[in-house]
């Protein structure tokens, strides 16, 4: 049965490569679209409830409009939803990501000047000039230092997720206003060029399951039923969670009791991810 959030089936119309799997009245094979808002949500249909969002720059499918909705398929990580359609424009290649918590994006090459809007870390930017204190984009300028390249992405996940300490919780949340524990999760390994789905549940076969008893590592992943949370070494984890409602640090020993004792269930998976600098743990050697 085929997950319906990545499904880019809208109840009417659906992607050409589902042609034949399910029962749609058209099938098309989608536009490119970026996200022209700092952050847009990505809801279950028009007007529902969040599930995820995207940011500034991101790229999406467009597959259907609908009364100032559009059926979307972001292109991260193949989530499907409705959002606003005047968070939409055309598509425009990105050449750097926003890569500190927060920056803003200006109406002139000055930092008194009037700011346009507020773009999240992970925006993504089109850069066509260099100045002198500012990157040039085709909406305004942004600070030299708050860019980085998408050629040179991120080295450590923990590192990224450290940046977004006392963030507020945001259920479906994915920017640096509010974020839930599977954004913080994907906002980490994206940014380290390693490809994470949206939600907790998707993102326990990332990597390889640890074995038991053994000790954490920077950037493992621990998941109970619905959370997420990143070990920032072997005994602390970094997660946005709805106890402190915030991005926080937390004992590992005391988040698995706190956690017990809500009635929230057991640890039930533990990962190490495989991304470009970190290759999977050497086997065993034979007894």
């Amino acid at each position: 049965m085929m997950d319906p959030r990545l499904t880019p089936f809208s109840g009417r119309v659906a992607a050409e490569r589902l042609r034949g799997l399910v029962p749609a009245e058209r099938f098309v094979p989608g536009e490119r679209r970026r996200i022209a808002l700092p952050v847009a949500d990505l809801r279950r249909q028009p007007g529902g409830m969040r599930d995820r969002q995207l940011l500034w720059g991101e790229e999406a499918i467009l597959y259907e409009e609908r009364e100032g909705w559009a059926f979307v398929e972001a292109a991260r990580d193949g989530y499907v939803g409705w959002m606003r359609a005047e968070a939409l424009a055309p598509a425009r290649e990105a050449t750097h990501r926003v890569a500190v918590p927060a920056t803003h994006l200006y109406e002139s090459e000055s930092f008194k000047g009037g700011d346009l809007c507020h773009l999240s870390f992970g925006a993504r930017i089109t850069v066509t000039a260099e100045r002198k204190r500012f990157w040039e984009t085709p909406e305004g300028y942004v600070p030299k230092p708050h860019l980085r390249p998408l050629d040179r992405p991120f080295a450590d996940p923990a590192t990224v997720a450290q940046l977004f300490f006392g963030v507020p919780y945001l259920w479906g949340g994915n920017s640096v206003l509010g974020i839930d524990c599977s954004g913080l999760v994907q906002a980490a390994l994206l940014a380290c060029a390693i490809p994470c789905p949206g939600d907790s549940d998707l993102q326990q076969d990332l990597g390889e399951a640890l074995a038991d008893g053994e000790a954490l590592q920077r950037g493992d992943l621990l998941f109970w039923p619905g959370h997420v949370a990143m070990a920032v070494d072997d005994r602390t984890l970094i997660h946005a969670n709805a106890h402190r409602m915030a991005v926080t640090y937390e004992p590992l020993e005391a988040a698995i009791a706190r956690i017990r004792a809500q009635g929230e269930g057991e640890v039930v998976a533990r990962r190490r991810i495989i991304g470009p600098d970190r290759p999977p743990a050497p086997a065993s050697p034979p007894a």
